[in-house]
């Protein structure tokens, strides 16, 4: 399965299908592939892992909304999906499974404790255009939990080193067993046995990291980077947890963003309109010459392909559009409105709206038909 697939196919589910319904195919596949019931199959394993990572996100709502509208380009390390691995799987879905396997669901595969997971870190980060455009590697300085040095940790005395406690409660049917994670230890089965003074009660301490993140081309305003592992540390020596980096664009000061595509405002001449000229515009590549046609009238509009931002999923480049705008001038001189009156008389500068002469939906209409 080296391919990623679509997490709706994953679980056998539409894209309609409700909060219990994605539960319930996520249950089902989890107990078919669980590794418990498919002893050294490798296949199976894999397909546990994709499974839980299918459910992680459709049963999240803004990790849903993401993936409904960005695919897979939206989650995962670098915008590409990092998987999961067994650790993320027991210790995040357990409670839907209950007591399922002899407890062993929500724990680590050896026993009934498991191993918590720190909580996640959410930055912002701003990007312009160009670093848009071509992918960046940034460093960022993050301020977060980590395991203190000199931690010992030992049993917990409450749950034995099971991480779960179990009761007895009486229902209408009977006296039934439940268990639920150990609410001294977190299910982790340890406790703190020594600790230095500058660590907290779960053996941890602030301390900044630089980390370096690579953001790929094609990023939009709101999408968030999950690097995986780069979060705060978890409890009693847990598995730390992740990084989010949302993207805030920075405006340009010259383009305007719209998807894939660019669009420059271009100012010319009434002189330059009329007999034609080539004219600096900027790109995202550095600047470019375009040629304006004799008569070119104002409103139309100059498609250069692929001079747009890249596609994040990989689907191309969109283009950069030119909006010609002639420009009229405001205050003119005597001399100057003398001339421009000999030529107001001229039948040749008469306006004559036509086929020609198109209105600016009908350019846009034709560029895309």
């Amino acid at each position: 399965m080296s391919q990623k697939r679509d997490y709706y196919e994953v679980l056998g589910l539409s894209k309609n299908a409700s909060e219990s319904e994605i539960k319930k195919a996520y249950r089902k596949l989890a107990l078919k592939y669980h590794p418990d019931k498919n002893p050294d199959d490798a296949d199976a394993e894999e397909r546990f892992k994709e499974a839980a990572e299918a459910y992680e996100v459709l049963s999240n709502g803004d990790k849903k909304a993401r993936y409904d509208q960005y695919g897979h380009a939206g989650m995962g390390q670098g915008f590409g999906g990092g998987g999961m691995n067994m650790d993320d799987i027991f210790s995040q879905f357990g409670d839907i499974f209950g007591g399922a396997f002899g407890g062993s669901f929500g724990g680590s595969r050896g026993g009934g404790s498991r191993t918590v997971k720190g909580s996640n870190l959410r930055v912002k980060m701003k990007m312009t255009l160009e670093d848009i455009a071509n992918g960046v590697k940034k460093k960022i300085k993050v301020n977060k939990l980590v395991n203190a040095d000199g931690v010992t940790f030992k049993t917990c005395t409450t749950c034995n080193g099971s991480g779960r406690i179990t009761r007895m409660a009486q229902t209408f049917i009977g006296a039934m067993q439940t268990q639920s994670a150990c609410n001294v230890c977190q299910g982790s089965g340890k406790i703190i046995d020594k600790r230095p003074s500058d660590a907290d009660q779960n053996g941890l301490k602030r301390q900044e990291e630089v980390i370096e993140i690579e953001i790929p081309a094609g990023v939009e305003e709101g999408m968030q980077l999950n690097v995986r592992g780069k979060g705060n540390a978890g409890p009693f020596n847990g598995v730390p947890g992740d990084l989010m980096v949302v993207i805030e664009e920075v405006e340009h000061a010259e383009l305007k963003r719209d998807g894939d595509n660019v669009h420059y405002e271009a100012f010319v001449s009434f002189m330059d309109a009329v007999l034609g000229e080539s004219v600096e515009i900027p790109t995202l590549s550095g600047k470019v010459k375009i040629k304006i046609d004799p008569g070119t009238q104002s409103g139309k509009v100059l498609r250069l392909r692929g001079k747009g931002l890249p596609n994040v999923q990989g689907y191309g480049s969109g283009d950069l559009f030119a909006h010609i705008n002639v420009w009229t001038p405001t205050k003119i001189s005597k001399d100057e409105k003398s001339i421009i009156e000999k030529l107001k008389k001229s039948e040749n500068f008469q306006p004559k709206a036509g086929d020609k002469d198109k209105g600016f939906f009908k350019q846009m209409r034709d560029m895309f038909s």
